[in-house]
């Protein structure tokens, strides 16, 4: 399995007001963006970084998906315990401004992010956080006027998408969780073959080449082991020069960053489109 470092933390807050709404679904908290219409023929769920669901940036990706025409729902899967961000702008800025750092100050945030991170990612470890999205998703199947559902997740969240590409636990009574169609952009703490053999649904990944939590040879064994799945809808988009959180975090003043992190967005939202289609439309 691949660990967290401090990398995860980079990035930059986006400007913008999120219009959707908030509302509790299957216990959650959840912010919600609906399409024009409010179709929910075409719905997508947002499994969110390490920052949660209040994070500006996230909602306003939930907002471009419901302008696309999907029904978007953002839970906490956090339970009120999201990371603050300004533990993103205190701990680890922005890359440009990480060039100004004195070792002194590397030196502390390299101490504080462990301290910090660990702790957090023991308490909402996969058998406490998987069994919330499966029943997140299993809530969502139930509301009237819902067909097909995509997962889209990032860092954190990317990881429980591709699990949720395993489709339903058979393991368990009910068969809970599973989707029909995931995007996930830089997963974080993803374990190779594991969570990638059992995937059984279209799956689309976009990945940095300067990502320090998926190296150049995991990179590698995930786009070797995803070829062998022939018959499975999957592609793997590689965006060089960009870091863990582009996708989310990217810094807007540049003109790279921001063109990647759009061309993730219309990744993500092209295979949504592509792959969730109703039957019904």
């Amino acid at each position: 399995m691949i660990g967290m470092s401090s990398c995860c933390l980079s990035g930059a807050l986006h400007e913008g007001k999120p219009t959707g709404r908030i509302d509790r679904i299957g216990g959650l908290d959840t912010y919600i963006a609906e399409p024009k219409g409010g179709s929910k023929l075409k719905t997508v769920i947002f499994i969110s970084d390490i920052f949660g669901w209040e994070f500006t940036n996230t909602r306003l990706l939930a907002d471009q998906y419901a302008l696309a025409g999907f029904y978007t729902y953002l839970p906490d899967f956090h339970e009120g315990d999201s990371l603050p961000v300004s533990f993103l702008q205190n701990v680890e800025p922005p890359l440009k401004k990480q060039e100004q750092l004195t070792v002194t100050e590397k030196a502390t945030n390299a101490a504080v992010v462990p301290t910090t991170l660990g702790p957090w990612l023991v308490k909402h470890r996969e058998a406490v956080s998987k069994p919330l999205i499966d029943g997140f998703v299993n809530n969502v199947r139930m509301i009237p006027g819902t067909d097909k559902i995509g997962a889209v997740g990032f860092c954190w969240g990317g990881r429980y998408a591709i699990l949720q590409a395993h489709g339903p636990d058979l393991a368990t009574p009910g068969a809970i969780g599973g989707v029909d169609v995931v995007f996930a952009a830089h997963p974080s703490l993803v374990a190779v073959p594991g969570d990638f053999d059992p995937v059984s649904r279209p799956l689309s990944l976009a990945l940095g080449t300067k990502d320090s939590l998926l190296d150049e040879k995991t990179r590698g064994e995930i786009i070797d082991l995803m070829a062998e799945k022939k018959e499975l809808k999957h592609e793997i988009r590689l965006y060089e020069e960009q870091v863990h959180g582009f996708a989310l975090r990217s810094d807007w003043s540049s003109d790279k960053d921001k063109k990647a992190m759009d061309e993730a967005t219309r990744q993500g939202i092209e295979w949504m489109e592509k792959y969730l289609r109703s039957g019904k439309e």
